[in-house]
C-alpha cells in the first residue's frame, strides 16, 4: 500500500531541512509518494479568493506576489530535484501551489485530511515555546487543532535514521508504534528503539480493554495483551507484521530521571536517535502548551524529528 505524505513546503531553512529528512529517512523506498504543498498568501481582496481559478493563479497576481509565486515553485522544483538525487522517484512526488483561502494551518489541515493522507510533515521555525506562546506559529495551531492526522514536526537538519519510541502501555503509545511500523514497512534504513521507563506509568496500565479491542481486533488482543512481557511483546509484533527486521529493533529500560519528558530528550540526545515518536493522549489537549508529556518534549527538544500521532 502507498503511503501519501503532506508536506508543507514555504521556501524557508526550515522546510528545507524536511525534505533533507524525507531524502535521506526514505532513500530509494517504494510505495511512497510526498505531496510538496505551498500555501500561498496574496494580496487578494477576501470577496475575490473563492472566485479565482487555481489553475489560473498566476494570471491574477500582480507584479509583486508573482514574483513571490515563481520563487516558491522554483523551491518546490529544488525540493523535488533532491528527492530524485536520493532514489525517489517524479511519480512519487507531487508539487502543489494554493491560494490561502482560511490561512496557512486551516488550509493544511483541510488539505491533509480532504487527501487522506497519513502525515503532514512542517518544519519547526526555530521558535522556543514561549516564542510560540506569545507570537504564535503554523506547527502549533496544527497541533493544537489536527488530532486525526499525524504530525511530522522537523526541528534543524536531522541526519540520523534511529528512531526512539516511548512506550507505556496506553493504546495512544501502541497506536502510535502502529503508524510508524506502517511507514517504515520495506525501509531498509530504519532502526527503532522501543523505550520505558517506569515513571511513564500514570498507573498500571490495563493492556487488554474493549479500546484496544475496537482497534486491532479481539483475536489479536488476544495473543498479543496479555502475556507478562506484553508491554514489549505487542508494539514488537506490529512491527513485525510489517516485515520490520528483528536485528534492527531493540529494547532499552531506564530507571534514570523523574520525570518521563526529560527522560525521553536526554535519551535521544545521549544515543544519537533522529526521531521520536510519541501517541497523545485526547486530554493533551486541554493541558495547555506545557501540560502533557508530548508537549514538554516539544518545549526541550531540538535538532530532533517528532512524530505525533493521535
Amino acid at each position: 500500500m502507498t503511503r501519501k505524505v503532506l508536506v508543507a513546503v514555504d521556501g524557508s531553512p526550515y522546510s528545507a531541512n524536511s525534505i533533507g529528512y524525507l531524502a535521506r529517512l526514505f532513500d530509494g523506498v517504494g510505495a511512497m509518494e510526498f505531496h510538496l504543498f505551498n500555501v500561498f498568501v496574496a494580496s487578494i481582496p477576501e470577496t475575490q479568493v473563492a472566485w479565482i481559478d487555481e489553475n489560473d493563479l498566476r494570471h491574477d497576481l500582480d507584479p509583486i506576489d508573482l514574483k513571490k509565486y515563481q520563487t516558491i515553485a522554483h523551491c518546490l522544483k529544488k525540493a523535488g530535484h533532491l528527492l530524485a538525487r536520493h532514489g525517489i522517484g517524479p511519480h512519487q512526488v507531487k508539487q502543489v501551489i494554493r491560494l490561502a483561502r482560511r490561512g496557512m494551518a486551516p488550509d493544511l489541515l483541510h488539505e491533509a485530511r480532504a487527501g487522506l493522507y497519513d502525515a503532514l510533515l512542517i518544519g519547526r521555525r526555530g521558535l522556543s515555546m514561549v516564542q510560540e506562546m506569545i507570537l504564535g506559529s503554523v506547527s502549533k495551531t496544527v497541533l493544537q487543532k489536527c488530532h486525526d492526522v499525524p504530525i511530522w514536526l522537523i526541528d534543524g537538519q536531522v541526519d540520523s535514521r534511529k528512531f526512539l519510541v516511548p512506550i507505556d502501555g496506553t493504546v495512544h503509545s501502541l497506536r502510535a508504534v502502529d503508524h510508524l511500523a506502517f511507514i517504515l514497512r520495506g525501509n531498509p534504513h530504519a532502526e527503532v528503539t522501543l523505550f520505558h521507563s517506569p515513571q511513564m506509568f500514570a498507573g498500571k496500565p490495563e493492556m487488554n480493554t474493549p479500546e484496544f479491542a475496537a482497534i486491532w481486533g479481539e483475536e489479536w488482543c488476544a495473543a498479543h495483551l496479555t502475556g507478562p512481557d506484553r508491554l514489549f511483546h505487542a508494539p514488537e509484533q506490529l512491527l513485525r507484521e510489517n516485515d520490520f527486521p528483528p536485528a534492527r529493533l531493540h529494547r532499552l529500560e531506564t530507571r534514570l530521571g523523574l520525570y518521563p519528558s526529560s527522560q525521553i530528550v536526554r535519551q535521544a540526545l545521549v544515543d544519537d536517535f533522529g526521531t521520536i515518536v510519541m501517541g497523545r493522549r485526547p486530554g493533551d489537549a486541554k493541558k495547555g502548551l506545557f501540560g502533557g508529556v508530548t508537549d514538554k518534549v516539544l518545549a526541550l527538544a531540538e535538532q530532533v524529528a517528532i512524530w505525533i500521532v493521535g
